[in-house]
């Protein structure tokens, strides 16, 4: 890796999978775990290396999702990561598939690819201020 590169890969943005009844897995979770749970699952702040708030997102989701798709898993990880746009680059360059087009909010810009097993990808450039 070049040294002028930004970082690929930052962090763990959030764990999503899929579940039957996802209000009651939020609540268990809950009650049994002591996760701080909303209708989007659980929201993990810390600080990075520079004392900068982040946070990672833990979500369940109704086992007939199609967010996932075209990935046939029960599961989706979600990576943060540093300047999206140039690793969409990198990545179009070494061959990785791409699902979809980058899709840009008032809290991050958002990709997703597939690994070579078919489990799809989310890529997470964040803005973590806007979070709170």
């Amino acid at each position: 890796m070049n040294e002028k590169e930004p970082k690929r890969v930052t962090g763990i943005g959030g764990l999503f999978f899929k579940c039957q009844n996802p209000e009651e897995i939020r609540n268990w979770y809950a009650n049994h775990l002591g996760l701080d749970t909303n209708n989007y699952g659980a929201t993990f702040w810390w600080k990075d290396e520079n004392g900068n708030e982040c946070s990672t997102q833990w979500s369940p989701f109704k086992e007939d999702t199609s967010y996932f798709k075209p990935s046939e898993k029960a599961f989706m990880q979600n990576f943060r990561v540093e300047n999206l746009e140039w690793l969409l680059e990198k990545l179009k360059e070494e061959g990785v598939t791409i699902v979809g087009e980058m899709e840009t909010y008032e809290y991050g810009k958002f990709a997703w690819i597939i690994d070579p097993e078919g489990n799809k990808i989310e890529l997470w450039e964040p803005v973590d201020t806007s979070l709170k």
